[in-house]
């Protein structure tokens, strides 16, 4: 099958990518640019693993055709980290013990960068709210809330 290609930019970084018709964002990312952060959870665009940021809104990359990225914005959780630091939502999961097997990890973050963009000071509800299209199968949420919390500047998540 011939490939198409795109210009897309992703992490500030423009490129051209070659990619075949019926690729997603996802796989686009993960195969030709080699970021692997993004998992593929379900394919379905159900779990949040693969979110990304494309254009400022947050997406399910599995469900994005690579194609409809052309010209666009794109932001992985590769591109949060800036000169070796980490992003201040990327801090958090870690000093709030946000993490569990971590393959939910990465779209978390980005479901949560996502929502501390739009409302830097969520309340706990607009936490639950804005991560509700991102699974975790190990944990019970609340580090993965008081993450965020944190991120927001504030203490604690209850």
């Amino acid at each position: 099958m011939p490939k198409h290609l795109l210009t897309v930019t992703v992490n500030g970084r423009r490129q051209e990518v070659a990619v075949e018709p019926r690729w997603t964002l996802l796989e686009m990312v993960r195969e030709e640019l080699r970021l692997s952060g993004s998992k593929e959870g379900c394919g379905t665009g159900d779990c949040g693993a693969c979110s990304m940021i494309v254009d400022g809104r947050l997406v399910t990359s599995c469900l994005m055709l690579a194609a409809q990225a052309d010209g666009r914005e794109v932001m992985t959780v590769e591109g949060l980290t800036t000169n070796g630091q980490l992003h201040p939502v990327q801090q958090a999961f870690i000093d709030a013990g946000g993490v569990q097997c971590g393959f939910c990890t990465p779209g978390m973050i980005m479901a949560a960068k996502s929502l501390l963009d739009r409302n830097p000071q969520p309340s706990l509800e607009q936490v639950r709210e804005g991560l509700a299209g991102n699974l975790c199968r190990c944990t019970g949420y609340a580090k993965i809330y008081e993450a965020v919390m944190l991120a927001a500047g504030k203490q604690k998540a209850g």
